[in-house]
């Protein structure tokens, strides 16, 4: 008798749709996993990788730092050699668009920089051996114009002096007069010879130094353009040399015009109000004015001190101090950024700092230096990409 063999594959069939929706969560959890774990080694990698930045920007910024305070040393060692040739730059750089007149007109270059060398010279040796002899007696009579000058100030000192010994005999019991140690000011012979030298060196080098610049200045600047790589390279680099010569050419004939005539006018003045050496004071005031505010108040200074001492009465002293002050005043915010132009007006904030920074490293001749060369550094970065945001701080 045959029985009938029992049919397993309706239950195979049962059994397989159960297990499907397991093996799917158990995908879909596995798929869940590796996403978390690549969700969290991709914020690992993340975080690393602005980890790895901070610290490559934080290296970067002390290598800069490093970089700085290397150039600066390096500039302050170097300060002999380095005031000569920007001083000869500068001045070769003002001297060139005559020396480039008298070359377009068929005139040899070496003939029309021979001319202006010679002309200079003479006219810078003049004006010394003007007013060194009046230079020298003020500078010998110092002490005995201090002497002169202290008296007139005992009304303004005499009430300190005596609120002063009131206070010393409070403290101490007795108010002692203090020791008068007198002033000596004087300049030896052997001064003068061991300092000659090195001023006639220094001369020297830089007139030397000028005259080639005119010369070969523009061959020079070729050179240097062609070995940029590539016409586009070469196209920008001369772009950017012309229009920096031009611009600096003019920016210091145009100061030099300037403070020239403010020279002369104080010359005027002080002659007017009968004030001596007027010729010797307006040179200081044009030397001096080249350094932008400490050099107009400088001047102002000394024209004060010049007409306590020359004067007997407070008004007619401080009539020409008071009176260059108004000049200077016409002069810094009209007639100089009138003719200048927007475009050279600084930052009186980046003119003190800069200041600040080549009068400590070069002392006087970079205080001299410090506004042309922040001109030509501003008028640089303009055209150098990356570097344009020097050029809107420093501007005003």
């Amino acid at each position: 008798m045959n029985l009938p063999t029992p049919d397993t594959t309706p239950a195979a069939v049962d059994v397989a749709p159960a297990a499907a929706p397991a093996a799917a969560s158990a995908d879909t959890a596995a798929a869940s996993a590796s996403a978390d774990t690549a969700d969290t080694a991709g914020a690992l990698q993340l975080r690393t990788a602005r980890s790895l930045r901070r610290h490559l920007l934080a290296v970067r910024v002390v290598l800069n730092a490093l970089l700085v305070l290397a150039l600066l040393y390096t500039v302050t060692l170097t300060r002999v050699m380095l005031i000569p040739l920007v001083l000869a730059a500068f001045l070769g750089l003002a001297l060139n668009p005559l020396v480039a007149a008298g070359a377009r007109h068929g005139l040899p270059r070496w003939l029309v920089a021979s001319v202006l060398m010679i002309s200079l010279m003479a006219g810078i040796g003049a004006g010394v051996g003007l007013l060194a002899q009046p230079a020298i007696g003020w500078f010998h009579g110092a002490p005995a114009a201090i002497r002169s000058f202290v008296p007139k100030l005992r009304s303004v000192t005499q009430p300190l002096e005596a609120a002063n010994r009131a206070t010393q005999t409070l403290v101490g019991g007795t108010a002692r007069a203090p020791a008068a140690h007198p002033a000596t000011m004087a300049i030896s012979a052997w001064d003068v010879v061991s300092t000659a030298p090195k001023v006639l060196a220094a001369v020297l080098t830089v007139v030397l130094l000028v005259f080639f610049f005119l010369i070969y200045g523009d061959s020079l600047l070729r050179r240097l353009v062609e070995i940029s790589p590539g016409f586009a390279y070469k196209r920008h680099a001369v772009e950017i040399v012309r229009s920096i010569q031009i611009e600096v050419s003019r920016y210091l004939l145009t100061a030099f015009l300037i403070n020239a005539t403010l020279g002369a006018l104080t010359s005027l003045m002080l002659w007017a109000y009968h004030m001596p050496d007027p010729l010797l004071w307006g040179a200081v005031a044009m030397t001096a004015n080249f350094i932008p505010y400490v050099g107009a108040i400088t001047t102002t200074i000394v024209l004060a001190l010049v007409g306590l001492i020359h004067a007997q009465q407070l008004g007619p002293a401080l009539l020409p101090a008071l009176t260059f002050a108004g000049m200077t005043a016409v002069e810094g915010n009209l007639i100089t950024p009138m003719i200048q132009g927007h475009r050279m007006r600084l930052s009186p904030i980046a003119i003190l700092i800069w200041l600040l920074v080549w009068g400590w490293l070069w002392g006087i001749p970079g205080a001299l230096l410090a506004v042309p060369m922040l001109t030509s550094v501003k008028l640089i970065t303009e055209r150098v990409r990356g570097w344009g945001w020097f050029a809107v701080m420093v501007e005003r």
